[in-house]
């Protein structure tokens, strides 16, 4: 499996090719499950580039040494006990008091490869802010998101690196230590999870393409991989979750960095699963409940949930994508992020979709003695579309839905979610979508009395 990211004006693109997820070499039977998009690995600078410039940190004048609009690798930058390799690309265009985004690659993978391959340094050219980009020297080019260390503050692994690597960028540069964010895809969508549960005081933001929970990929035998997590069978409350991210940083009580979660649902190296955790673990954090705020579909075969507010930079911010695996992220998917930061230009960013400004539900139900078939009509009242919706209702007492049509269903009982198809995402102003679903009953064969589009109350009829 190989996909091409589109062009990024200035600089070489490879393609993203699929490779092994490697992790230690004595772990042989897991490594053909460990399958990643991933362009071809290299220590320095991709095939057929330059070569990287090399700057000494703790040189004289080696602040002033690191040259601009060119990626540069920087050594002897600080504490570094897992001997992390640092590359930084400080744009032409840099701005006073940047900001500064740590970009942090996938296993197999490299900095200068995750420079080369991903939009964020173009980005940084268009807006002014600096891009770290970490990169691993063990043999399985993961990151550690696993051991004890790498899950606590200060404890001895690659966080403190990187953290180190802001230190140096944000002393050099006189870099806004408000505006320091964290991305990655993979391991460094883990990794950017664990960054933001270890240092809160340190980043305000962080973006996780096709990753998992803060945790989630713990072990204490020196492994690297956790299959449990992989596979999304690890399920944890709310409070669990969030529980684990408060305990890397005992005692903090600051304000949490707010988090924007992507996955596909056809991923199979780290399963879907692993994202509905995830923005449970991180709306905990943030002291919010599960119902989204907001719920949109910016792009085709996108869902796009906001908790905690509406705009662009919600608390908790997450993007579902229909049928797409692990190959995160594609063209396009970087500016997201990078609004969702708030480092475009004020106003450029995608906007919320409007919701509706009124909605009708109307509901039959056919029974018999132990199930039911309801029939259910949705009409958008309001002036202005909808596009992506989720309609929420409330089974009555001993009824579990079966299959269901038009939408998909979660959960079967209580509360539940009915989430639009790929073909019906769309509500013009005054017009229906008609859905349904089979259920099973215990003798209360009654349709819900109540109904929400996308969280805005609807007339039941």
């Amino acid at each position: 499996m190989s996909t091409t990211v589109g062009n990024i004006p200035g600089r070489p693109l490879g393609p993203l090719r699929s490779a092994l997820l490697a992790l230690l070499g004595g772990l042989a039977p897991l490594l053909a499950a460990m399958l990643l998009a991933a362009p071809t690995s290299s220590a320095a600078a991709p095939p057929g580039s330059a070569p990287v410039p090399r700057v000494n940190a703790a040189a004289p004048g080696a602040s002033a040494a690191v040259p601009t609009g060119t990626l540069t690798e920087v050594t002897d930058f600080g504490a570094n006990p897992s001997n992390l390799q640092m590359y930084l690309y400080v744009p032409e265009s840099v701005t006073p008091n940047p900001a500064v985004l740590v970009a942090v690659h996938y296993c197999t993978g490299s900095g200068p490869v995750f420079y080369s391959n991903t939009e964020f340094a173009s980005l940084a050219d268009r807006h002014g802010f600096v891009v770290i980009y970490p990169s691993v020297t063990r043999s399985s080019k993961c990151f550690d998101v696993s051991s004890p260390q790498a899950l606590r503050r200060g404890g001895g692994s690659d966080p403190v690196g990187i953290k180190s690597m802001v230190d140096w960028v944000t002393r050099t540069y006189d870099a806004d230590t408000g505006r320091v964010f964290a991305t990655g895809a993979s391991s460094g969508a883990m990794m950017t999870n664990v960054l933001l549960g270890d240092y809160p005081d340190v980043f305000a933001a962080g973006a996780a393409f096709s990753g998992v929970p803060f945790g989630c990929f713990a072990t204490t035998d020196g492994s690297e991989w956790n299959s449990a997590c992989a596979n999304g069978t690890v399920n944890r409350t709310p409070k669990e979750w969030g529980d684990l991210v408060r305990g890397a940083y005992p005692g903090y009580t600051g304000p949490r960095p707010r988090m924007q979660l992507w996955h596909g649902t056809e991923d199979d190296t780290l399963r879907y699963p692993n994202f509905g955790e995830a923005i449970e673990q991180w709306t905990d954090v943030h002291g919010l409940g599960q119902t989204p705020a907001r719920t949109d579909s910016p792009a085709s075969g996108w869902t796009r949930t906001r908790y905690g507010a509406t705009g662009d930079q919600a608390p908790v911010e997450a993007i579902s994508l229909q049928g797409v695996g692990h190959n995160l992220p594609t063209t396009g998917m970087a500016a997201r992020a990078i609004t969702f930061f708030g480092l475009d230009d004020a106003g450029s960013g995608p906007g919320p979709e409007p919701q509706p400004g009124g909605c009708r539900v109307s509901v039959t139900t056919q029974a018999w003695n132990t199930g039911l078939i309801a029939s259910v009509t949705v009409t958008n009242t309001g002036t202005a579309p909808v596009n992506g919706w989720k309609l929420g209702f409330t089974l009555p007492a001993g009824q579990s839905i079966t299959n269901g049509w038009g939408a998909s269903y979660a959960p079967a009982t209580g509360t539940v979610t009915a989430t639009n198809a790929s073909y019906n995402g769309t509500i013009a102003a005054g017009a229906s979508v008609s859905i349904g679903y089979q259920a099973s009953h215990t003798g209360n064969s009654a349709a819900p009395a109540a109904f929400a589009l996308n969280g805005a109350t609807c007339t039941a009829t």
